[in-house]
């Protein structure tokens, strides 16, 4: 029986489980989701880049972090850095007028993959729309469904979401 685990904001999570899949909502917010083919194993990540464009300080450390936290989870599960695959989600413009922290988010996980070395096979960025994400870390399939306009993400609590079968699905195996 499958078994749900959502993470929020500032959370990521690592699992070998056939059974698990890792759920989360995002704005402007960016998920890496990492697999290793041949181990098995993968997790997600949700972050958010604190501040400004032009701070690069304690602002984009938050951020590191979360990423090596994922990395060094997926190490001590069995995974190998050099067969490392991310897909990344993400990065909405959410709000119009207050600058674009979606894209500075993505550009921050593009190059976290690039300098870091591990291959970017794909995913969905940008764009104005939040999205429902699951990852089942195990087989390294990803699924989003794009919220619709003016769909309220809630606040701190989320439950997992319901697959949703629209237009705006995209499925990445």
């Amino acid at each position: 029986m499958e078994r749900r685990v959502n993470i929020i904001q500032g959370e990521y999570k690592v699992s070998e489980d056939r059974d698990v899949v890792i759920t989360t909502l995002l704005g402007s917010c960016v998920a890496a989701c990492m697999f290793d083919p041949a181990a098995r194993v993968g997790g997600m990540n949700h972050f958010l880049l604190p501040g400004d464009e032009g701070s690069s300080g304690l602002s984009s450390r938050y951020s590191v972090h979360l990423m090596e936290l994922l990395v060094n989870g997926l190490l001590k599960k069995g995974a190998a850095r050099e067969r490392l695959q991310a897909k990344l989600f993400g990065g909405a413009r959410t709000i119009q007028g207050l600058g674009d922290i979606g894209e500075t988010n993505a550009r921050f996980a593009r190059q976290f993959l690039a300098r870091e070395g591990i291959a970017f096979t794909g995913g969905s960025l940008g764009g104005d729309a939040g999205r429902r994400l699951q990852f089942w870390p195990a087989s390294g399939r990803a699924r989003q469904a794009f919220m619709n306009r003016g769909e309220d993400m809630p606040p701190a609590v989320i439950k997992p979401p319901p697959v949703a079968a629209d237009h705006g699905d995209v499925e990445l195996f």
